[in-house]
């Protein structure tokens, strides 16, 4: 393989479209080629992003000679099947979190790519983020004491519900799979293991998905996090890691910006709820922590991604990573109702 690697985007949906704009500003990757259903969208997408060719058909992507790595971008249902098939036709992948629809099928996406020696990586993009690297170097530096908790939100308001895949049950939609993984999945980051103890409760849509969640993980040594997350109701969307020394807030964790990123540290005691015009927590100290980035978001995903197939480098989220995450997907699905 050369220096770069040789993308096709299976799909062409709003992520596909943010990702294609990555690749572009990345140092490691060119857009080959892009397929969908319909060979105009397909053929729009390629004029719009680049690609030397388009494709209206799945399989002829997976099959063009001319690609080394397939982005997957399909509703969550389809991941299964066509991850499988491009690792079998000898093709790495990167593929959109969740990874799967259940954990079982999570497991056998990794097994065929451990048969094909290909690399698999669910496509987290927050964790190869400078601002995401340079907080779990804070952490794991002592500069809040003892973690004691975690609190993370993410939610978005959305009115355009016909059609709309995180709407359809048939396609494991909900809001738990498509934005309450990165909840999951950031608390597991920080705690360093497996929640011991989940419980969550969710308000259900008619079509018999989660449209708001929210829920508990306990790890060992009684680190609690907690989460909500939803499509129909507007939240902060912040994370904090919460110690005996103090508190990180990361004000934009899950898409953080080019340019700079910042994460803020505080030391200090409770804050006033009783003086008069104050904001509580104004008065506290707050060191505001600025992280470079160079790159785009998704480049910088993109980049992490060809430093394992090219350089031999470990995925930024192991088997073992994504496996645990879907774990916990699982069985706060199964707790609320929605059909896993």
């Amino acid at each position: 393989m050369s220096d770069k690697i040789r993308w096709g985007i299976l799909g062409t949906g709003n992520i596909a479209r943010q990702f294609a704009e990555g690749v572009k500003q990345s140092r490691r990757g060119t857009l080959a080629a892009v397929a969908s259903r319909s060979a105009a969208s397909a053929q729009t997408f390629a004029a719009d992003f680049g690609a030397a060719r388009a494709h209206g058909d799945y399989r002829r992507l997976i099959d063009d000679a001319g690609v080394d790595a397939i982005y997957i971008s399909l509703p969550n249902s389809m991941h299964h099947e066509w991850t499988i098939a491009a690792l079998n036709a000898g093709k790495h992948v990167l593929c959109e979190k969740p990874i799967a629809s259940q954990a079982k099928q999570a497991a056998e996406m990794f097994d065929a790519a451990e048969r094909n020696k290909r690399v698999l990586v669910e496509a987290f993009m927050y964790r190869s983020h400078p601002l995401t690297l340079a907080v779990v170097e804070a952490m794991r530096s002592g500069i809040i004491g003892e973690l004691q908790l975690i609190r993370t939100s993410f939610c978005f308001c959305t009115r355009s519900i016909a059609n709309n895949i995180r709407f359809n049950a048939e396609l494991h939609g909900g809001s738990l799979m498509d934005v309450g993984c990165y909840c999951i999945n950031f608390s597991r980051l920080h705690a360093r293991s497996e929640p011991e103890k989940m419980h969550a409760s969710a308000r259900l849509h008619s079509s018999g998905v989660d449209e708001l969640a929210a829920g508990t993980l306990t790890f060992g040594g009684g680190l609690l996090a907690s989460f909500v997350c939803g499509m129909t109701t507007q939240t902060d969307n912040t994370a904090y890691l919460c110690g005996t020394d103090g508190y990180i807030e990361i004000p934009i964790p899950w898409k953080p910006p080019t340019g700079e990123a910042i994460y803020v540290l505080s030391h200090s005691a409770p804050p006033r709820m009783d003086k008069p015009g104050t904001r509580p927590g104004t008065e506290l100290p707050r060191d505001v922590r600025r992280v470079p980035v160079e790159g785009h978001l998704y480049g910088i995903e993109a980049d992490d991604f060809a430093s394992a197939v090219i350089d031999g480098n470990p995925p930024r989220l192991t088997r073992a990573d994504t496996l645990g995450n879907m774990r916990v997907l699982d069985e706060l699905r199964r707790q609320v109702g929605v059909k896993v």
